[in-house]
């Protein structure tokens, strides 16, 4: 792969071969990602088909077999250029435009949000947590894919009282561990095929911390909790 050999032939056919083997990137996956949830939507894939893709998507080395998860789906594939960004799938924006509101989203773009990366909590097929005395933002968002991740507040170092947490999830659990007295809303997440589990007091804030959750939660799960101490003084009316 690589060799002169591969060379010679991606430009005796059009450069095919050649395209097929350059790697590609996590942007890429991601947004093969959205492509197959918009799919989920139209009715053109089940859950089932869903997740294998996924799986397919997340572990591919190549255009080529990023491409095959794809491939049968109308007017949407991968652009074989080798210097092409993620942006440039063939009818894509016109695909993710003509779906319904799967997870009320606008145009899909390439581009993320300007987010101060040390805010973002990310994970890929992995375990995430955030505990002991780390530096909570006033802003904090999470875009995680098929993860466990625990965010525990209750030793967190906060600037401010009301935090905000904008979830971009799929196929993830995320756990948020707040402080006796700590107020938590999870009433503007947008969910789909999720469930979520509240087990603290949603307001007014009058606490250490106010955390308003929002954002898309797309096959997965979100639990508000107090440590487990705390929930065991609780039941025991202490």
């Amino acid at each position: 792969m690589g060799g002169p050999e591969s060379v010679s032939k991606g430009v005796g056919s059009g450069d095919v071969v050649g395209d097929r083997e350059l790697r590609v990137s996590d942007a890429e996956r991601e947004h093969v990602g959205e492509l197959l949830q918009r799919a989920v939507g139209l009715g053109m894939l089940s859950l089932g088909e869903f997740t294998e893709r996924m799986d397919t998507a997340l572990a591919a080395k190549t255009r080529g077999e990023l491409n095959a998860v794809l491939i049968d789906l109308p007017g949407v594939r991968l652009v074989g250029q080798p210097a092409a960004p993620p942006s440039t799938f063939v009818n894509a924006a016109s695909f993710m435009n003509s779906a319904p509101p799967f997870a009320k989203r606008g145009p899909v773009s390439p581009v993320p949000s300007p987010v101060t990366p040390g805010h973002v909590i990310r994970g890929r097929m992995s375990g995430v947590s955030r505990r002991g005395p780390w530096q909570v933002a006033p802003s904090l968002h999470t875009n995680n894919w098929l993860s466990g991740v625990t965010l525990d507040f209750t030793e967190a170092i906060m600037s401010t009282q009301v935090v905000e947490l904008h979830v971009d999830d799929y196929c993830s659990s995320l756990t948020l561990i707040v402080p006796a007295e700590a107020t938590v809303d999870l009433n503007a997440l947008d969910l789909i095929g999720s469930t979520v589990n509240n087990k603290v007091r949603t307001g007014p804030p009058f606490g250490p911390l106010h955390l308003v959750v929002h954002g898309r939660v797309r096959f997965g799960s979100v639990t508000a909790k107090h440590p487990l101490l705390a929930q065991w003084r609780k039941l025991m009316g202490r």
